[in-house]
């Protein structure tokens, strides 16, 4: 069955992923970037094969999405997922349901912090970000594998508001929902909240070993992570479409802090914008 682990794009689903397969994947707890891959996204080309489908048409392997979960449980293992997807469907096509998913995680980022975010990675100034964000048909996909893929990795991420509220009303699997800012400031005692949601989800009877959930927490810290990238690389960086060189993946982190980086207008903006949103959540 699939677990997902879920957010919208630049909500902290990597450090997220990075702790998930640390604890679960390794012996000790300790985070290396090969572990993260035990961790998938879906949906990828990869999950498609089998099916005939138009990789020119945008939303064509939203057809296939039921039946390709469906493959990957026919071995009846537990698989951990990355989606940014929304929960919903595509021209009546569901995403998930009961029958191939069991559980998520969703966890969600102050949209005066996520614009920042997103600003960097896919290199848009203010307007653009801004207009993005509110988009409620905007979709993703390898931009830089379009040539030889198609948009066969299509993924509907509709609007940041839409995402979460697709998320949060699902009736149909359990999920935790988190905040990024929580997961920051309480790294260790969120996190383990995270695992006991995961093996009561998945009918794990193991007790939580405090040792690899410590590991996991040390080894994932930002600051690691971002000298990691600088020594080695990171393999989710994209290339820069202005340049050949990678945009770093690891920007800003804690001190991504948008009362500090934002001028007076885009705040007001994002305030008036999303008012509801930060006072559901507590955001101040």
């Amino acid at each position: 069955m699939i677990f997902w682990i879920a957010s919208y794009p630049k909500s902290g689903n990597t450090w997220l992923r990075a702790l998930i397969s640390s604890y679960f994947y390794s012996q000790d707890g300790i985070f290396n970037e090969k572990i993260i891959s035990n961790i998938g996204q879906f949906p990828e080309k990869r999950h498609f094969n089998n099916f005939d489908y138009n990789p020119k048409i945008v939303t064509d392997t939203a057809r296939f999405w039921l039946k390709a979960q469906e493959q990957i449980n026919l071995n009846k293992k537990l698989y951990f997922f990355k989606t940014h997807n929304a929960f919903g469907s595509v021209n009546n096509n569901q995403f998930t349901d009961a029958k191939n998913s069991i559980g998520a995680i969703y966890i969600i980022r102050d949209p005066r912090n996520v614009i920042t975010s997103l600003k960097n990675h896919y290199e848009l100034n203010s307007d653009q970000a801004l207009k993005w964000m509110q988009n409620e048909n905007n979709y993703i996909y390898d931009v830089h594998r379009f040539k030889q893929d198609g948009y066969s990795d299509f993924q509907f991420i509709s609007s940041w508001s839409t995402n979460y509220k697709s998320w949060k009303v699902q009736k149909k699997i359990p999920i935790k929902i988190i905040k990024y800012e929580d997961l920051l400031t309480e790294t260790y005692y969120v996190f383990k909240e995270l695992v006991d949601f995961i093996n009561i989800t998945t009918g794990n009877k193991d007790k939580i070993n405090k040792d690899k959930l410590k590991n996991a927490v040390n080894s994932t810290l930002f600051d690691k992570l971002k000298n990691s990238e600088k020594q080695n690389g990171f393999s989710e960086a994209i290339t820069s479409k202005k340049n050949d060189e990678k945009i770093p993946f690891f920007y800003l982190g804690p001190k991504n802090d948008w009362r500090k980086i934002l001028d007076d207008e885009l705040k007001n903006k994002l305030n008036e914008i999303y008012k509801q949103n930060l006072i559901e959540l507590s955001y101040n």
